[in-house]
Protein backbone atom coordinates (compact mmCIF):
# COMPACT_ATOMS: atom_id res chain seq x y z
CA UNK A 1 0.00 0.00 0.00
CA UNK A 2 1.54 3.34 -1.34
CA UNK A 3 2.26 5.94 1.64
CA UNK A 4 -0.35 8.47 2.11
CA UNK A 5 1.03 12.20 1.32
CA UNK A 6 1.14 14.20 4.02
CA UNK A 7 -1.77 17.19 3.40
CA UNK A 8 0.27 20.63 3.43
CA UNK A 9 -1.65 23.95 3.48
CA UNK A 10 -1.24 27.23 1.87
CA UNK A 11 -0.81 28.82 4.97
CA UNK A 12 1.97 26.45 6.96
CA UNK A 13 5.23 27.99 7.61
CA UNK A 14 8.15 27.91 5.07
CA UNK A 15 10.84 26.61 7.05
CA UNK A 16 13.20 27.16 4.10
CA UNK A 17 12.56 30.77 4.52
CA UNK A 18 13.55 31.23 8.13
CA UNK A 19 16.66 33.46 8.60
CA UNK A 20 20.19 33.03 7.52
CA UNK A 21 22.52 32.40 9.77
CA UNK A 22 24.78 36.02 10.14
CA UNK A 23 27.50 36.97 9.46
CA UNK A 24 29.28 40.07 11.78
CA UNK A 25 28.16 43.11 11.28
CA UNK A 26 25.08 42.39 9.65
CA UNK A 27 21.36 42.07 11.06
CA UNK A 28 18.08 40.65 10.29
CA UNK A 29 15.04 42.41 9.32
CA UNK A 30 11.73 42.31 8.12
CA UNK A 31 10.69 40.01 5.22
CA UNK A 32 14.15 39.01 4.84
CA UNK A 33 16.44 42.09 4.63
CA UNK A 34 19.37 41.58 5.98
CA UNK A 35 21.13 45.22 7.37
CA UNK A 36 24.82 46.55 7.39
CA UNK A 37 25.16 49.02 9.65
CA UNK A 38 26.15 52.91 8.26
CA UNK A 39 28.72 53.13 10.97
CA UNK A 40 26.07 56.16 12.37
CA UNK A 41 23.65 54.73 15.07
CA UNK A 42 21.46 57.56 14.42
CA UNK A 43 21.16 56.84 10.36
CA UNK A 44 20.60 53.42 11.35
CA UNK A 45 17.66 54.22 13.54
CA UNK A 46 16.36 56.72 10.84
CA UNK A 47 16.19 54.19 8.09
CA UNK A 48 14.98 51.35 10.06
CA UNK A 49 17.84 49.16 10.65
CA UNK A 50 20.94 50.42 8.22
CA UNK A 51 21.61 49.74 4.50
CA UNK A 52 19.63 46.39 3.21
CA UNK A 53 22.38 44.27 1.27
CA UNK A 54 21.89 44.65 -2.13
CA UNK A 55 20.89 48.31 -2.11
CA UNK A 56 23.02 50.70 -4.01
CA UNK A 57 22.96 53.62 -1.66
CA UNK A 58 23.41 57.21 -3.28
CA UNK A 59 24.40 60.67 -1.15
CA UNK A 60 24.53 64.26 -3.05
CA UNK A 61 27.48 66.46 -1.80
CA UNK A 62 27.23 70.36 -0.98
CA UNK A 63 29.99 72.16 -2.78
CA UNK A 64 29.92 74.45 0.39
CA UNK A 65 31.60 72.07 2.86
CA UNK A 66 32.78 68.44 2.46
CA UNK A 67 30.04 67.11 4.97
CA UNK A 68 29.72 63.66 2.83
CA UNK A 69 32.75 62.74 3.93
CA UNK A 70 31.41 62.38 7.40
CA UNK A 71 29.62 59.55 5.83
CA UNK A 72 31.85 58.26 3.66
CA UNK A 73 33.85 57.47 6.69
CA UNK A 74 31.98 56.27 9.06
CA UNK A 75 30.44 53.70 5.95
CA UNK A 76 33.56 52.59 5.48
CA UNK A 77 35.50 52.22 9.18
CA UNK A 78 32.25 49.87 10.09
CA UNK A 79 32.92 47.52 7.51
CA UNK A 80 36.97 47.13 8.18
CA UNK A 81 36.24 47.23 11.91
CA UNK A 82 33.84 44.18 11.15
CA UNK A 83 36.08 42.33 9.03
CA UNK A 84 34.02 42.96 5.65
CA UNK A 85 36.04 43.57 2.76
CA UNK A 86 35.99 47.10 1.00
CA UNK A 87 36.66 48.27 -2.40
CA UNK A 88 37.06 52.04 -2.30
CA UNK A 89 37.45 54.52 -5.77
CA UNK A 90 38.76 57.96 -5.59
CA UNK A 91 39.27 60.77 -7.90
CA UNK A 92 42.38 61.20 -5.75
CA UNK A 93 46.32 59.68 -7.13
CA UNK A 94 46.50 57.82 -4.28
CA UNK A 95 43.70 56.83 -3.22
CA UNK A 96 44.96 54.22 0.25
CA UNK A 97 46.11 57.26 1.54
CA UNK A 98 42.49 58.55 2.48
CA UNK A 99 42.49 55.31 4.60
CA UNK A 100 44.42 57.30 7.23
CA UNK A 101 41.96 59.34 7.91
CA UNK A 102 39.00 56.88 8.52
CA UNK A 103 38.14 57.19 12.43
CA UNK A 104 38.42 54.86 15.19
CA UNK A 105 35.71 52.94 17.09
CA UNK A 106 35.55 54.66 20.83
CA UNK A 107 35.79 52.63 23.83
CA UNK A 108 32.72 51.04 24.93
CA UNK A 109 30.38 52.66 28.21
CA UNK A 110 30.83 48.85 29.96
CA UNK A 111 34.97 49.34 29.20
CA UNK A 112 35.07 52.75 30.76
CA UNK A 113 33.50 52.24 33.73
CA UNK A 114 35.56 48.79 34.43
CA UNK A 115 38.32 50.83 34.07
CA UNK A 116 37.74 53.50 36.51
CA UNK A 117 35.41 51.05 38.73
CA UNK A 118 36.74 51.72 42.47
CA UNK A 119 34.98 48.96 44.18
CA UNK A 120 36.80 46.54 41.19
CA UNK A 121 40.36 47.82 42.38
CA UNK A 122 38.78 48.32 46.31
CA UNK A 123 38.04 44.11 45.68
CA UNK A 124 41.58 43.28 43.85
CA UNK A 125 43.60 44.29 46.53
CA UNK A 126 43.64 40.73 48.60
CA UNK A 127 45.13 39.06 45.31
CA UNK A 128 46.78 42.03 43.64
CA UNK A 129 49.33 39.19 41.78
CA UNK A 130 45.81 37.98 39.63
CA UNK A 131 45.04 41.88 38.80
CA UNK A 132 46.81 41.44 35.35
CA UNK A 133 44.92 38.36 34.44
CA UNK A 134 41.49 39.69 35.57
CA UNK A 135 42.02 42.50 34.04
CA UNK A 136 42.64 40.71 30.43
CA UNK A 137 40.11 38.47 30.48
CA UNK A 138 37.41 40.90 31.51
CA UNK A 139 39.00 43.49 28.86
CA UNK A 140 37.88 40.97 26.02
CA UNK A 141 34.30 40.41 27.63
CA UNK A 142 33.59 43.86 27.57
CA UNK A 143 35.16 44.44 23.79
CA UNK A 144 33.61 41.72 22.69
CA UNK A 145 30.11 39.91 23.82
CA UNK A 146 30.52 36.34 23.07
CA UNK A 147 33.15 36.77 20.55
CA UNK A 148 31.24 39.24 18.50
CA UNK A 149 31.77 42.85 17.51
CA UNK A 150 29.02 45.61 17.78
CA UNK A 151 26.16 46.14 14.98
CA UNK A 152 26.73 49.58 14.92
CA UNK A 153 30.18 51.39 16.77
CA UNK A 154 30.75 54.65 17.74
CA UNK A 155 33.83 56.33 16.07
CA UNK A 156 36.05 58.79 17.54
CA UNK A 157 36.70 61.29 14.61
CA UNK A 158 40.23 62.42 16.49
CA UNK A 159 41.25 58.85 16.29
CA UNK A 160 42.67 57.67 13.59
CA UNK A 161 41.66 53.39 12.55
CA UNK A 162 44.43 50.72 13.90
CA UNK A 163 46.31 49.90 10.97
CA UNK A 164 46.03 46.27 11.54
CA UNK A 165 41.97 46.90 10.01
CA UNK A 166 43.65 48.39 6.69
CA UNK A 167 45.29 44.82 5.21
CA UNK A 168 45.70 44.28 1.64
CA UNK A 169 43.85 41.48 1.76
CA UNK A 170 40.56 43.41 2.46
CA UNK A 171 40.96 46.76 1.05
CA UNK A 172 40.78 47.10 -2.96
CA UNK A 173 42.07 51.15 -3.51
CA UNK A 174 41.06 52.17 -7.01
CA UNK A 175 42.31 55.76 -8.59
CA UNK A 176 39.94 56.77 -11.18
CA UNK A 177 41.58 60.17 -12.03
CA UNK A 178 43.29 59.15 -15.25
CA UNK A 179 40.40 56.36 -16.56
CA UNK A 180 40.00 57.72 -19.78
CA UNK A 181 36.07 55.48 -19.42
CA UNK A 182 34.45 53.35 -16.83
CA UNK A 183 35.24 50.49 -18.29
CA UNK A 184 38.18 49.57 -15.32
CA UNK A 185 36.02 50.50 -12.53
CA UNK A 186 33.26 48.55 -13.76
CA UNK A 187 35.57 45.14 -14.35
CA UNK A 188 36.53 45.94 -10.70
CA UNK A 189 33.48 45.94 -9.32
CA UNK A 190 32.28 43.15 -11.41
CA UNK A 191 35.30 41.14 -9.86
CA UNK A 192 34.52 42.31 -6.27
CA UNK A 193 30.95 41.49 -5.82
CA UNK A 194 31.68 37.98 -7.37
CA UNK A 195 32.77 36.99 -4.64
CA UNK A 196 29.82 37.63 -2.61
CA UNK A 197 26.82 35.91 -4.82
CA UNK A 198 23.08 35.98 -3.11
CA UNK A 199 22.02 32.60 -2.07
CA UNK A 200 19.45 31.14 0.51
CA UNK A 201 21.63 29.78 2.47
CA UNK A 202 24.08 31.44 5.16
CA UNK A 203 25.65 34.64 4.78
CA UNK A 204 29.18 34.38 5.82
CA UNK A 205 30.42 37.76 4.54
CA UNK A 206 29.37 41.24 2.94
CA UNK A 207 31.23 43.24 0.73
CA UNK A 208 31.02 47.70 0.83
CA UNK A 209 31.60 49.78 -2.27
CA UNK A 210 32.65 53.45 -1.38
CA UNK A 211 33.18 55.35 -4.56
CA UNK A 212 33.77 59.12 -3.53
CA UNK A 213 32.82 61.93 -5.88
CA UNK A 214 31.74 60.12 -8.63
CA UNK A 215 31.24 62.80 -11.24
CA UNK A 216 34.36 64.91 -10.30
CA UNK A 217 35.97 67.29 -12.48
CA UNK A 218 39.39 65.55 -12.72
CA UNK A 219 37.98 62.29 -14.02
CA UNK A 220 38.48 62.03 -17.60
CA UNK A 221 34.94 60.88 -17.55
CA UNK A 222 33.22 63.45 -16.43
CA UNK A 223 31.47 64.80 -19.41
CA UNK A 224 30.27 61.42 -20.10
CA UNK A 225 26.84 61.76 -18.83
CA UNK A 226 25.52 58.47 -20.44
CA UNK A 227 28.25 56.33 -19.57
CA UNK A 228 28.11 57.51 -15.94
CA UNK A 229 24.39 56.42 -15.84
CA UNK A 230 24.80 53.10 -17.45
CA UNK A 231 27.73 52.32 -15.19
CA UNK A 232 25.56 53.18 -12.52
CA UNK A 233 22.86 50.89 -14.15
CA UNK A 234 25.02 47.92 -14.48
CA UNK A 235 26.70 48.49 -10.63
CA UNK A 236 22.67 48.47 -9.44
CA UNK A 237 22.38 45.06 -10.63
CA UNK A 238 25.18 43.26 -9.78
CA UNK A 239 24.90 44.94 -5.94
CA UNK A 240 21.19 43.57 -6.59
CA UNK A 241 22.40 40.29 -7.10
CA UNK A 242 25.41 40.30 -3.90
CA UNK A 243 25.59 40.31 -0.53
CA UNK A 244 27.06 43.88 -0.75
CA UNK A 245 26.15 47.47 -0.72
CA UNK A 246 27.56 50.13 -3.00
CA UNK A 247 27.66 53.58 -1.80
CA UNK A 248 28.30 56.50 -3.91
CA UNK A 249 28.44 60.25 -3.50
CA UNK A 250 28.40 62.61 -6.34
CA UNK A 251 28.26 66.27 -6.43
CA UNK A 252 24.69 67.41 -8.25
CA UNK A 253 25.74 71.04 -9.11
CA UNK A 254 28.09 69.61 -12.16
CA UNK A 255 25.43 67.53 -13.44
CA UNK A 256 22.51 68.23 -16.09
CA UNK A 257 19.24 68.80 -14.25
CA UNK A 258 17.71 65.95 -16.54
CA UNK A 259 20.77 63.77 -15.38
CA UNK A 260 20.67 64.28 -12.01
CA UNK A 261 17.27 63.59 -11.83
CA UNK A 262 18.17 60.18 -13.85
CA UNK A 263 20.77 59.41 -11.04
CA UNK A 264 18.45 59.99 -7.89
CA UNK A 265 15.95 57.82 -9.19
CA UNK A 266 18.29 55.10 -9.57
CA UNK A 267 19.33 55.12 -6.08
CA UNK A 268 17.68 52.66 -3.59
CA UNK A 269 18.85 54.92 -0.48
CA UNK A 270 19.32 58.86 -1.32
CA UNK A 271 20.93 60.91 1.14
CA UNK A 272 22.08 64.56 0.85
CA UNK A 273 24.24 66.97 3.05
CA UNK A 274 24.33 70.88 3.52
CA UNK A 275 26.65 73.19 5.11
CA UNK A 276 25.47 75.59 7.18
CA UNK A 277 26.10 79.19 6.29
CA UNK A 278 28.40 81.04 8.85
CA UNK A 279 26.68 83.27 11.40
CA UNK A 280 22.57 82.93 9.95
CA UNK A 281 20.95 85.01 12.40
CA UNK A 282 18.07 83.80 11.70
CA UNK A 283 18.50 80.11 11.47
CA UNK A 284 20.25 80.33 15.48
CA UNK A 285 16.65 82.18 16.15
CA UNK A 286 14.56 79.38 14.47
CA UNK A 287 16.50 76.51 15.53
CA UNK A 288 17.46 75.22 19.04
CA UNK A 289 21.48 74.26 19.33
CA UNK A 290 22.49 75.83 16.47
CA UNK A 291 25.59 76.41 17.81
CA UNK A 292 26.35 72.87 17.53
CA UNK A 293 25.35 72.20 14.04
CA UNK A 294 27.65 71.60 11.98
CA UNK A 295 25.20 70.59 8.67
CA UNK A 296 21.96 68.96 7.70
CA UNK A 297 21.19 65.33 6.52
CA UNK A 298 18.40 65.12 4.31
CA UNK A 299 16.86 61.82 3.83
CA UNK A 300 14.72 61.63 0.09
CA UNK A 301 14.29 57.42 -0.70
CA UNK A 302 14.25 54.88 1.89
CA UNK A 303 15.28 51.39 0.22
CA UNK A 304 12.40 49.22 -0.01
CA UNK A 305 13.64 45.58 -0.12
CA UNK A 306 11.13 42.80 -0.70
CA UNK A 307 8.17 44.72 -0.04
CA UNK A 308 5.68 47.10 -1.77
CA UNK A 309 4.80 49.03 1.62
CA UNK A 310 6.12 52.77 1.28
CA UNK A 311 8.25 54.03 4.26
CA UNK A 312 6.75 56.91 6.30
CA UNK A 313 9.69 58.99 8.19
CA UNK A 314 8.53 61.12 11.38
CA UNK A 315 11.08 63.94 9.68
CA UNK A 316 12.94 64.20 6.74
CA UNK A 317 15.62 66.44 7.45
CA UNK A 318 17.72 65.91 10.51
CA UNK A 319 20.97 68.26 12.08
CA UNK A 320 24.37 66.70 11.98
CA UNK A 321 26.50 67.72 15.51
CA UNK A 322 29.56 66.90 16.55
CA UNK A 323 29.40 65.59 19.83
CA UNK A 324 32.46 67.02 22.18
CA UNK A 325 34.14 67.19 18.84
CA UNK A 326 34.65 63.39 18.31
CA UNK A 327 31.14 62.11 17.68
CA UNK A 328 28.86 62.31 14.39
CA UNK A 329 25.34 62.84 16.10
CA UNK A 330 22.43 63.03 14.50
CA UNK A 331 19.11 65.02 15.79
CA UNK A 332 15.65 66.27 14.42
CA UNK A 333 15.51 69.96 14.21
CA UNK A 334 13.61 71.48 17.28
CA UNK A 335 12.23 74.81 16.89
CA UNK A 336 13.56 77.62 19.25
CA UNK A 337 10.63 79.23 21.77
CA UNK A 338 8.58 81.95 19.70
CA UNK A 339 9.36 84.26 23.01
CA UNK A 340 13.20 83.60 23.24
CA UNK A 341 12.54 81.69 27.01
CA UNK A 342 12.66 78.33 27.94
CA UNK A 343 10.16 75.71 27.52
CA UNK A 344 6.92 75.61 24.49
CA UNK A 345 7.23 77.10 21.30
CA UNK A 346 4.35 77.96 21.47
CA UNK A 347 3.34 80.62 23.39
CA UNK A 348 1.60 80.55 26.83
CA UNK A 349 -1.82 81.25 26.10
CA UNK A 350 -4.14 78.94 24.84
CA UNK A 351 -6.45 81.21 23.38
CA UNK A 352 -7.01 80.65 19.25
CA UNK A 353 -7.98 84.34 18.99
CA UNK A 354 -4.18 85.13 20.36
CA UNK A 355 -5.11 86.40 23.27
CA UNK A 356 -2.17 86.36 25.87
CA UNK A 357 -4.77 85.66 28.96
CA UNK A 358 -5.07 82.43 30.24
CA UNK A 359 -8.19 80.41 31.00
CA UNK A 360 -10.67 78.74 28.01
CA UNK A 361 -9.85 78.22 24.56
CA UNK A 362 -11.86 81.84 23.59
CA UNK A 363 -13.09 80.74 19.67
Amino acid sequence: MAAAKTRTSSFSRNLSAAAPSQGPGLKCGPNGTVFLSSGISDLDKILGGGFPLGSLVMVMEDAEAPHHMLLLRNFMSQGLVHNQPLLYASPAIDPRGFLGTLPSPAASKDEKSHKHDPDQEKGLRIAWQYKKYFGESQLNFDGQRDGKHEYSNEFDLRKPLERHFLSAQRVDCVSIQDSPNLSALQDRSATFLSQYPRNDGSISCAGRIAIQSFSAPQCAYSNMEWDMLSFIRSLKSMVRSSNAVALITFPPSLLSPSFCKRWQHMADTLLSVKAIPDEDKELSQLLTGYQDMVGFLNVHKVARINTQVPVILDATTFSIKLQKRRFLVLECLNQAPVDGSSGTSYGTSGSCSGSSKTGNLDF
